[in-house]
């Protein structure tokens, strides 16, 4: 019994011991970094905010270096020149998905976000051409952003000019463009329907759990955590409410599927599905289609609303950034029509502050995880095969070599001397290469359209002419519980409703 008792007692300390020795041998093997500690590795040390400690650690250690989240080795690459040199030089050595489990365990092991190999390839490349209107029916993608905007006009007008929070309207009109893409239907933005409502609920609550303290817990000792009560267990029970009505939409789209005539991407899923029937490893079958769909919803709502909520936050701090590009949208559209992609190249300014906007608000700043395919040599450092690697984003879009001043709010990053937007090569926040996210297009053109229908039909102020607001800090909400505010829009003419017919 004494050897029992004496056992227990020893073990955690050989276990840290043993820990302690698997790191060191490692360690050896990979390039520099803070000495991690057992099974924490650099918790302590800023790991868990690596967005916000990068600087220090890319300094000390340069433009690659290894950090420890929990017992597992994450090497980072800092910088554009190397990120472009990793992710697009060696694609294929840094082309694998690392490891994700929660979204591995959201997808079941399909879709695209946590998958590799010939899957992976297949349904990418499918979800691209969909979204760029292959085969999406008589209306346009372009269309369809064009024709949530103006319902989000339209619910705006309903506030009556008092001050309102925009989070939940642009949350709303977001999750509708992906409906609209994916089951070919949009909800009202004043929708009651308890379907709807839940839906939405149920992706917000997918990303608070993945920003929040126990997603990253998770993340670290799944293994562990997947065994025990919580509540990371009635997300996951939420997840498969939603994929049920996914479910139920596809066996509802299969009976109405006219072949000629595809409305949304489930149809054109399904369409392809037929085509490649009989073919060995196709990648078109219904569980993927489930898990891809999902994806979209997860990957294509959250982000772009976050971007626009944020936007409307700089035409707030800014009023003279706001002037000019209603000034440009009244030179260029006028008021009888909404803007359009093709207006783009005529409103430099108006591009120009887009682009800004997604660099300085910095909403990914570390790029989902990749792995290396194979040991590699790569900037003098030996990678195993296997390894994590996280291309830090946020180090390319606050690049001293790239940015005059990186961590200031100016348009003019993107203008020439002339006035011209031009473009630069180290805006990545859809990251680049093989894993550049497949919904780039699609945000882009949202985020266009949408500030752009809004700033032509209101002029926005916070809701407390007192309210200061401090850029740098509030883009950080996103990595919490996300941003909440008051606004005023008030009408910049007495043409009310003009544009919704």
């Amino acid at each position: 019994m004494e050897t029992l008792i004496l056992f227990f007692l020893l073990f955690p300390f050989f276990y840290l011991l043993l820990s302690a020795w698997r790191m060191h041998r490692r360690r050896e093997q990979l390039p520099p970094g803070p000495a991690p500690l057992p099974l924490v590795g650099n918790l302590l040390h800023g790991g868990a905010t690596l967005y916000d400690t990068y600087p220090k650690f890319w300094k000390k250690y340069g433009d690659v270096f290894t950090i420890w989240l929990g017992p597992s080795p994450v090497v980072v690459l800092n910088g554009f020149k190397t990120i472009k040199e990793a992710l697009i030089n060696y694609s294929y050595q840094f082309g694998e998905r690392g490891t994700m489990p929660i979204a591995a365990r959201l997808g079941d092991g399909y879709g695209i976000i946590a998958v590799n190999g010939e899957h992976f390839q297949q349904t990418k490349r499918f979800a691209v051409m969909t979204l760029r209107n292959f085969g999406m029916g008589k209306r346009s993608m372009e269309e369809r952003v064009q024709e949530e905007a103006q319902h989000l006009i339209q619910a705006i007008e309903d506030t009556a000019d008092g001050p309102f929070n925009p989070k939940a309207l642009l949350g709303q009109a977001l999750n509708n463009v992906i409906n609209l893409v994916v089951f070919g239907r949009r909800w009202d933005l004043d929708c009651k329907d308890q379907d709807f409502l839940e839906f939405f609920r149920i992706i917000n609550s997918i990303f608070e759990f993945v920003r929040g303290p126990l997603g990253l817990m998770y993340t670290i000792l799944h293994k562990i955590i997947n065994h025990l009560p919580g509540p990371h267990q009635k997300v996951f029970q939420d997840a498969e409410r939603v994929k049920s009505f996914i479910k139920e939409e596809i066996h509802s789209h299969r009976k109405t599927l006219n072949p000629n005539s595809p409305r949304d991407f489930i149809d054109c899923f399904l369409i392809q599905a037929e085509k490649e029937a009989g073919v060995k490893n196709s990648s078109f079958f219904f569980d993927n289609l489930v898990a891809t769909a999902f994806e979209m919803f997860i990957a294509g709502t959250d982000t772009t609303a976050s971007t626009l909520q944020y936007s409307l936050l700089v035409m707030m701090k800014y009023p003279h950034i706001q002037d000019r590009i209603q000034m440009e949208l009244d030179e260029v559209i006028g008021s009888d029509r909404l803007p359009g992609i093709a207006d783009r190249s005529q409103m430099p300014y108006t591009n120009a502050v887009v682009h800004e906007i997604m660099r300085y608000l910095d909403l990914v700043p570390l790029s989902l995880p990749h792995q290396t395919a194979e040991d590699i040599n790569f900037k003098g450092f030996t990678i195993p095969k296997g390894t994590n690697v996280i291309p830090l984003l946020a180090s390319a879009l606050a690049d001293p070599e790239h940015w005059k001043n990186p961590h200031q709010f100016d348009p003019e990053n993107f203008l020439d001397e002339d006035g011209k937007f031009c473009k630069q090569e180290a805006l990545i926040p859809f990251s680049i290469g093989k894993r550049i996210c497949p919904g780039e297009g699609l945000a882009r053109m949202e985020v266009f359209l949408f500030l752009t229908a809004l700033l032509q039909k209101f002029t926005f102020r916070p809701a407390n002419p007192t309210d200061t607001f401090n850029l740098m800090v509030l883009r950080r909400a996103f990595r919490k519980q996300g941003l909440s505010y008051h606004l005023t829009a008030s009408p910049r003419t007495e043409r009310r409703g003009a544009l919704i017919k």
